[in-house]
């Protein structure tokens, strides 16, 4: 596998990530190994900003299902990215790197706005910029905001960190025997309905010529080995090899 020269990526991340063992909220010690693991791999220079989901803490779609009407319980999710962030930046911040919050959602008491200008300002400064809110609207995921804010910053890849190390074309959970992709292209994601992202993020990195990089992020370091073209992942993009 060769490694490919990223200047700037977008690091999106589910908010499960953060449990680490525990069955829900945000596990402290598994933050601190993932704020090592985004300065790792910011030391070659990388710009690096981050989205996470709200999983971990509520998921509007379920609540939604269960009854809740279905913006509220989006908003309510958007309100528990902006904790994930949070918790990740200080994370980040007391391994030694400076961080930004911002959110779709203003709340200047937390953290900033997002303004596009002045995240790349950050960016360039070297400073991890995660992005809160989603895009600020019910209806939408925090897969579709990452791609939204990957074309924004005119990233050079989205690397999405999962639980599983790459796209398989079916539940590798439920089927052990599942194939994994090296590589595969946006319209197979799309017309096979592969989860990777959901079809919105998909196409929209299609349109913006975004290659999404799939991975799991549970494995310590790995961020570092499929950024240097060495660890486990699939590549999706138009016109794989």
């Amino acid at each position: 596998m060769s490694a490919r020269t990223y200047k700037r990526i977008l690091l999106k991340l589910s908010g499960e990530v953060l449990m680490g063992s525990q069955p829900f909220g945000i596990d402290p010690l598994y933050v601190s190994r993932l704020a090592e693991e985004i300065k790792a791999a910011r030391q070659g220079g990388l710009q690096l900003c981050v989205v996470i989901g709200g999983g971990n803490i509520f998921r509007g779609m379920a609540a939604a299902a269960r009854g809740l009407d279905r913006t509220t319980g989006d908003y309510m999710g958007m309100l528990a990215t902006v904790m994930n962030a949070l918790a990740l930046q200080n994370a980040l911040e007391r391994a030694g790197v400076d961080t930004r919050v911002q959110s779709a959602i203003p709340m200047a008491s937390v953290c900033e706005p997002y303004i596009r200008r002045r995240a790349e300002r950050h960016l360039e400064k070297g400073r991890v910029v995660i992005f809160a809110a989603g895009t600020g609207n019910p209806f939408f995921t925090t897969d579709t905001g990452a791609a939204l804010r990957a074309a924004e910053m005119n990233c050079d890849a989205l690397f999405k960190g999962t639980s599983v190390d790459g796209v398989y074309d079916r539940d590798p959970k439920l089927f052990p025997h599942a194939t994994r992709f090296e590589e595969i292209s946006f319209d197979q994601v799309l017309s096979e309905n592969l989860k990777v992202m959901d079809a919105t993020a998909v196409a929209l990195c299609r349109e913006n010529e975004i290659p999404i990089v799939v991975f799991s992020i549970r494995e310590e370091g790995n961020l570092v080995r499929v950024l240097a073209g060495e660890g486990t992942r699939t590549m999706v993009n138009s016109t794989p090899a």
